[in-house]
């Protein structure tokens, strides 16, 4: 109840009122509510000119910020926006992560070498700038165990930053073999992070084809796992990559985002590395473009987005995840990006926006209930307003991690 009364607290204090929110904010226990926080920008010009001739929707000016909506399909106030968090022109915000006790939240952006972290203890919200000199378009972000330690994509670089939990300044940067490194995940029992490298993030060419292999302690870069085979193995690039809960021998799965495949990399402890295989072909159903992975807490249950077109694949991985097993494609919209969770992990809020790049952002949220497993709801206030989201991620009060 503390927590949900500082949120309580925050939506009332902090920032600028929104005239795009109607009304002042409610009591949780006056009505339902789930509230989320999206990064936004203005639309690129290409996808407001389409926009104009649909509606009589035209925004003027250009915004970047962090939004804060209630996503909960029962609650009156279903879509709406409660609060705007301005973020400065040009830092082209991208993702929102938490810290394993859910005290800060990092924000990382492609237009500015700096990340910016908030305090969620203090009301408001204090937000500071921490200038990462090394990276160029940050990206991902993981944090260990104890909170100690965090580590940074830099997918327009060729390195990962090692970050102090405590102060969160840089302590060391890791210069990786190969660039443009984007998804990341640790096990610390083998004491390894797995970097996933992609493509140019600017051209989306120059495909990397591997996932680094890193002593996680020391930084060292040990090894990089080709994820290619076959006619077409040039185009191949890791996107996304999540160790699964509770695997042994340690596995992870990853997206291979231009060859439109689920591959999985199996510890070998024997000669201390990973073997990879690929596991599944989206192309075989229609499916393009696999981005992000998640799972549920029961980890029997594997969820895969697709951007092109947009989609939310259900498998189950209970017997063998060799074989994921294809339960359900949840129809979305253009550019399915990312994904967050009820507590109770009835819903999956799909973020339908890529980069906002222009086909790949549509803007809307596809609500999905997971037990039925079909869309049941679309929120297009975002879209309605001209205004390209580029992540999702429910507030503190409501958070389950799924994933990353």
């Amino acid at each position: 109840m503390e927590r949900r009364q500082t949120m309580r607290s925050i939506l009332k204090q902090v920032g600028v009122g929104l005239a795009l929110a109607a009304g002042s904010v409610a009591s949780s226990s006056a009505h339902a509510e789930m509230l989320a926080m999206l990064v936004y920008e203005t639309k690129a010009e290409e996808s407001l000119k389409a926009l104009r001739t649909q509606s009589e929707t035209k925004p003027t000016g250009r915004r970047e910020g962090i939004a804060i909506i209630d996503v909960d399909p029962a609650s009156p106030r279903f879509g709406s926006l409660l609060l705007d968090i301005a973020l400065p022109t040009g830092f082209l915000g991208h993702h929102i992560y938490y810290n394993n006790d859910l005290t800060k939240a990092y924000v990382t952006g492609f237009g500015h070498s700096a990340l910016r972290v908030i305090d969620l203890t203090r009301v408001p919200w204090r937000m500071r700038t921490v200038a990462i000199p090394d990276c160029r378009a940050l990206d991902h972000v993981i944090f260990s165990g104890d909170n100690a330690r965090w580590w940074l994509t830099c997918v327009g670089s060729q390195s990962v930053i090692v970050g102090d939990g405590q102060t969160d300044e840089p302590v060391k940067v890791i210069h990786l073999p190969k660039p443009y490194p984007h998804g990341i995940a640790l096990h610390e029992g083998i004491d390894r992070l797995l970097v996933a490298n992609v493509h140019n993030p600017y051209t989306y060419l120059d495909s990397q084809q591997t996932v680094t292999v890193i002593e996680a302690s020391t930084g060292t870069p040990l090894s990089t796992v080709r994820l290619a085979h076959g006619p077409g193995a040039e185009v191949q690039s890791p996107a996304d990559v999540l160790f699964v809960p509770g695997a042994d021998p340690p596995a992870a799965y990853v997206t291979n985002v231009d060859s439109n495949s689920l591959w999985l990399m199996t510890w070998d402890p024997g000669k201390a590395d990973f073997d990879a295989t690929q596991v599944f072909d989206f192309a075989s159903i229609d499916s393009r473009l696999p981005i992000l992975l998640y799972y549920n807490r029961a980890g029997d249950r594997l969820y895969v987005i697709t951007m092109g077109p947009g989609r939310f694949h259900i498998f189950d991985i209970a017997d063998d995840l060799r074989h994921p097993k294809l339960l359900k494609t949840v129809d979305c919209a253009e550019g399915a990006h990312h994904a967050a969770f009820s507590p109770d992990e009835r819903y999956a809020f799909v973020q339908n926006g890529l980069l906002n790049v222009p086909g790949l952002s549509d803007g809307s949220i596809t609500v999905i209930d997971l037990e039925r497993q079909e869309a049941v709801a679309s929120i297009d206030t975002f879209k309605e307003l001209g205004l390209a989201h580029k992540h999702i991620i429910m507030l503190p009060d409501w958070y389950t991690p799924m994933g990353w």
